[in-house]
């Protein structure tokens, strides 16, 4: 028997897991066990704020409730398989998940806050062609708990619990195609008894799945939003994203105009430079006008190269000269400074070992 969302097997049978539940989920859980609604905001607190993961351990509790806790529950969180530090700094971590798959999350100190970059999939179905994650195929989406997880296992390890981190949802995966457990996530996090993560804090990385983004345009929970871009007209938009081919690049701009954005937010347009590629004048010029109707920022990435992947770094001259005429156009820009190369933890990096889909199904995942 396969465990249903929210839960998990123990000896054969279906328990809620905790990771998984937002707060009045398990406040719900509760009363229909006989307990108090208000045990939540508890436990909560014990397992976000103080990284608690053994019920008998929540001493603010009844002896009987850390004992149903014990018997009607599980707490599933990732396990750290393996840990390497680049020579800047920057940290991955290898995380096992209960199924035996791995994902990949990385911590980069100092940008200029501490950000926690997190997998929302073991490996993922866009298959952009200068992305390392994309050559895995999608093997399955992560839940709410694996992902949040990721934050509770980085946040001990880094001795992080009680300091102000941010968040991007920049790793392994594609966020918005697997929106649901995403946007639990998100409400996880921003709980007050929890995390208490302003949505300022989080920055949400996509290659514009349309209807997940107007989805997203009337959530509670509104992260800072980045679209990767990375060519500014649809014929070479789709050589190197896929998905181009069914949302195309005026979709995208379109849509992130109707996007609500506060009075100080912007949206980042990501464009990841590719040597002879995408890094001509002309393609500068061309990106400097696609955006101006959006109140944006342009972040240019100059590609991390690595064995699988079939391009090349431009020098730094063309990645000046490419952000200088984007600037002199009136965009806001910036050029991303990569960050654990030496350990694979870079932007497109990330990958792990493992099963995956059938081409044809990739295929059909994507368009």
């Amino acid at each position: 028997m396969l465990p249903s969302k929210g839960s998990a097997l123990r000896n054969g049978l279906e328990v809620l897991d905790l990771a998984n539940l937002e707060r009045p989920a398990l406040e719900a859980a509760l009363e229909a066990r006989g307990h108090q609604r208000f045990h939540a905001r508890q436990i909560f607190s014990w397992i976000y704020k103080r990284g608690v993961t053994d019920s008998g351990a929540m001493t603010d509790l009844s002896r009987g409730l850390r004992a149903a806790l014990a018997a009607e529950f599980v707490l599933t969180t990732p396990t750290l398989a393996r840990r390497e530090v680049s020579s800047d700094g920057t940290e991955k971590f290898l995380l096992r998940l209960g199924d035996g798959r791995h994902i990949e999350s990385v911590f980069i100190p100092d940008t200029p806050a501490m950000t926690f970059c997190v997998s929302t999939q073991v490996g993922c179905a866009m298959a952009c062609a200068f992305c390392l994650t994309g050559k895995m195929g999608l093997v399955r989406n992560l839940t709410a708990g694996e992902i949040v997880g990721q934050v509770r296992v980085l946040a001990d390890a880094l001795a992080l619990r009680d300091k102000k981190f941010n968040i991007v949802l920049m790793g392994m995966g594609e966020p918005l195609h697997n929106y649901d457990e995403t946007m639990r996530a998100l409400r996880i996090l921003a709980d007050e008894h929890g995390f208490d993560m302003s949505g300022r804090r989080i920055t949400l990385s996509t290659v514009g799945l349309l209807p997940a983004l107007e989805r997203l345009a009337t959530e509670d929970v509104m992260p800072n939003l980045a679209i990767s871009l990375h060519a500014p007209t649809d014929l070479l938009r789709g050589e190197l994203v896929p998905i181009n081919r069914k949302y195309g690049v005026s979709d995208i701009i379109n849509a992130c105009r109707r996007f609500p954005l506060s009075r100080r937010s912007r949206i980042t347009f990501e464009y990841v430079l590719l040597a002879g590629v995408n890094d001509s004048p002309q393609d500068a010029r061309q990106l400097a006008t696609l955006v101006a109707a959006v109140k944006s920022k342009v972040n240019l990435i100059p590609l991390n190269a690595a064995p699988g992947i079939p391009f090349e770094r431009p020098s730094d001259e063309v990645i000046d000269r490419f952000a200088k005429i984007v600037a002199d156009h009136g965009v806001t820009v910036s050029v991303r400074k990569s960050r654990g190369r030496d350990i694979r933890a870079a932007c497109g990096q990330l990958i792990v070992e493992g099963p995956k889909k059938s081409a044809a199904q990739q295929l059909a995942v994507v368009l």
